[in-house]
This record gives C-alpha cells, structure tokens and sequence, in this order.
C-alpha cells in the first residue's frame, strides 16, 4: 500500500540497483577509450573519438535504461533519493561529453575528406547518442528533486505516484519540444532545471539542423 506521501515505502521492482553511478561511468569510460583508440589505430583519430563516443554512450544508455525502465514508483524513489557514489560526476561528465561530442562532429564533417557515408553515420549517431544522454540525465535530475522535495513540485495529473517512465516522458518532451506539455512544474528549483534543460534542448535541436544540412549537402556533392 502507499503510505505517507505515496511515493515510499512500497514494495518495489527493480533491477541492477546495487551498481554505483561511479561504476556505470569507469566502465563506459574504459570501453569507449579502447574502442576509440582501436578506431584511431588504422584510420584517423576524428573516428576514433566519435565511435568510441558512441560506444562509451551506449554502454551507459543501455545500462541505465535497463535499470531503471522497470522500477515502479517505490523503487524511483528508493533509487532517487540513495546516496550514490559518483552520481554527480556522472550527470557533469556526460552533460560535458554529450557537448564535446558536437564539436567532434564539426571537426569531421570540417575535414572535408573520406568517405562522406561513414562520416555520416557517425555523425548521426554521436549527435543521437549525446541527445539521448542528456535527456536520460535531466529524467535521474527530474527524479531525484522531485523525491527529495517537500512536495514533489512536479504535477503529473495522475494519482499515482510518478516512476521513472513517467520523468523519462518529462525529459524527453522538453528535449523534443523545449517546453512542458501536460505536466505543471511547481518549484522553483525544478523550473530552473527545467530552464537549462530547455537551453541545452535548443543547442542541440540547432546542431541537429546545421548537421543534416552539412551533410545533406555533403553527399549531394
């Protein structure tokens, strides 16, 4: 039964729990680093960032999302409000890496030579995968404020308690849209974070556009 607030307390479904952000990060990092410079030995060090970008990416999408997409609303807020070794490094690092990323693609597609297929599809899918991290870290950011308010602060016109799906649907929304849709932000720590996630969501929908135009018009040559 919910208890209290409705949002602990409850059995709970869930798994790969007991894996620290920290260690989701350290292995992402190792095999992105060993795929890149696998990449970069026999071809250029611009694939190699991107592909073990991409790689690195994976791992840690995959990972997440396997972990968290099951949890019902007892398990997102057990899992938000844990002490989690590494959870900000790992919200920073990828943030920042999801940024470098478009510069890597910019490098490659300002080199000018190779084989302009491989050259796009690694750059739509280091573009894909940077999106989809930055949107997967603002639904753990989402999560974590709204279980460890006094209130929530996020209304999501349900009378169940909010899971993991539910701040994925948030996220991603701001990250297609960069605005809410049917949910109400009602504090202001929540409402600033939505602010900066709606500035990095244009960035990122600015480089998307710029980077199918380079390379729309890139294989029409």
């Amino acid at each position: 039964m919910i208890t209290g607030d409705g949002r602990r307390d409850l059995p709970h479904r869930g798994r790969g729990n007991g894996v620290s952000a920290r260690t989701r990060l350290l292995t992402a990092m190792v095999i992105g680093v060993a795929v890149g410079v696998g990449v970069s030995i026999p071809g250029t060090w611009r694939y190699g960032v991107l592909i073990g970008w991409i790689a690195a990416a994976a791992v840690f999408l995959v990972w997440m999302w396997y972990s968290l997409w099951p949890m019902d609303a007892a398990a997102t807020a057990r899992h938000a409000t844990t002490e989690n070794p590494g959870r900000g490094l790992t919200e920073v690092t990828m943030i920042g890496a999801s940024l470098a990323s478009l510069l890597a693609v910019g490098l490659l597609l300002a080199g000018g030579s190779g084989n302009k297929s491989i050259q796009a599809g690694a750059s739509i899918l280091a573009v894909a995968a940077a999106w989809s991290s930055v949107h997967t870290v603002f639904t753990t950011r989402y999560a974590r404020l709204y279980y460890t308010g006094s209130d929530g602060g996020i209304d999501f016109n349900q009378d169940d308690p909010p899971q993991y799906s539910d701040f994925a649907y948030l996220a991603f929304t701001i990250g297609m849209t960069f605005q809410v849709s049917d949910t109400d932000l009602k504090t202001k720590p929540i409402r600033g974070t939505a602010l900066r996630h709606m500035l990095l969501s244009f960035l990122f929908g600015a480089v998307i556009i710029a980077t199918t135009i380079n390379l729309v018009a890139g294989l029409s040559k």
